[in-house]
């Protein structure tokens, strides 16, 4: 496969071949001229010397294409979105024109060799059997992991792309929309225990502090039912650990579906059992269904305000 790669990507330098190259509308927001001068960045798998202003950004994690488009970077190439057609509804239209470059779990390394992009952002959880073919193609940054590392994976992104500050000013803003929602809230914030549950297909899951969503309930202050859970990402339970729902005073929960329709049976027969219908905060009316893409799967910053809209909306504070 490597041989294969390389001998692509020199091939598509020599001749000039547009084979696999976006839209004119991808091109139109970065130039395919080259990059001046070099930066180096310290990632997951160690030290890369990437441009100090990347012109053909390629990226494969969903997070790290909202931390792009945040910036004011339209890649060349992204892997697809876990749901959506080819993007989740709230990119789709920033995404116009740009290649896919198939699954986050299998990106396509041909496609990526042909849109020859000056850098190549991963990571490690994800690609990291693929790693040196990745960087024979372009420089190649990763960060380590996901879940609840939104913020340092957005960090390191923007270190790779030559745009620390404007970096800092987007965390900033959402940390400063965190402290005015507190602010406003008030009290209502500590005054219900919170859980997090999230349906599948075939599978029942129990999310923590160290998920997307755990780590900005962490961050407002929202106490846990589970006050030891903050350090865990998630478990798959069955029916029978239902009962540990009894502690919270209010329960969040998410569908993830692709369509097949077994994330939504999933939540139907689970929603449906008398077991659950028992549960303290189900009987009380505080059982909130919210958006699996913007609470959980595409973990990327624009994803978290679109979280903290929902918050603002949820607890009659406005922004």
């Amino acid at each position: 496969m490597l041989a294969v790669v390389m001998l692509l990507s020199v091939w598509l330098t020599a001749c000039g071949s547009s084979q696999g190259n976006p839209s004119p509308s991808a091109g139109a927001a970065q130039s395919a001229g080259k990059s001046e001068g070099t930066h180096k960045v310290k990632h997951a798998m160690g030290e890369s010397d990437v441009p100090s202003n990347p012109k053909r950004v390629v990226i494969l994690t969903n997070e790290g294409t909202e931390a792009l488009l945040s910036l004011g970077v339209k890649p060349v190439g992204a892997v697809k979105s876990f749901t959506g057609n080819p993007w989740f509804d709230h990119l789709k239209a920033d995404l116009e024109g740009v290649q896919v470059l198939g699954e986050e779990s299998q990106p396509n390394l041909e496609l990526i060799a042909s849109l020859k992009p000056d850098l190549i952002i991963g990571n490690k959880m994800r690609q990291e059997k693929i790693y040196d073919q990745l960087k024979a193609i372009a420089p190649t940054v990763f960060s380590e992991t996901l879940r609840g590392e939104w913020k340092n994976n957005f960090n390191l992104y923007a270190e790779a792309l030559g745009k620390k500050q404007e970096g800092e000013k987007v965390i900033a803003a959402f940390d400063k929309r965190i402290e005015d929602f507190k602010q406003k809230a008030g009290d209502k914030i500590k005054q219900e225990k919170v859980a997090v549950v999230r349906f599948m297909g075939g599978k029942t899951r129990y999310y923590y502090g160290d998920m997307f969503s755990g780590v900005i309930f962490k961050q407002i202050g929202f106490p846990r039912s589970d006050p030891k859970s903050d350090e865990k990402s998630f478990e798959d339970i069955s029916k029978e650990r239902l009962t540990e729902l009894e502690a919270a005073d209010k329960i969040f929960y998410f569908t993830y579906e692709t369509g097949d329709g077994k994330g939504t049976k999933q939540e139907q027969e689970w929603l449906n059992d008398p077991i659950w219908k028992n549960i303290k905060a189900v009987k009380n009316n505080k059982l909130v269904k919210v958006n699996d893409v913007t609470w959980n799967t595409a973990g990327g910053v624009k994803a978290a305000n679109l979280m903290l809209d929902d918050l603002f909306k949820m607890y009659d504070v406005k922004p």
